[in-house]
């Protein structure tokens, strides 16, 4: 699953950053890594961009952006319910 496909108010777990050249160094700088939670936290009223959660701080990326980060979703455990 792409991060732009992941439903407001949920977790995942970065699996791959895509993207050639300056993108994906500039992704991989602001720390979308591998193995790195993200939260979705918000989008725009028109849907773009999107506000997530990483390694403690807020982050806007455009969906266009969003979608060169590979995800698996995480389940929610039984302590968030």
């Amino acid at each position: 699953m792409r991060l732009d496909e992941l439903p407001i108010g949920k977790k995942a777990t970065i699996t791959e950053v895509l993207g050639k050249g300056m993108l994906r160094r500039r992704l991989l700088e602001m720390g979308l890594t591998p193995r790195a939670s993200v939260y979705i936290q918000k989008e725009a009223p028109s849907g773009d961009p999107i506000e997530i959660s990483i390694r403690g701080y807020q982050l806007t990326l455009r969906k266009q952006e969003a979608a060169n980060i590979l995800v698996v979703p995480q389940e929610a455990s039984a302590c968030e319910l």
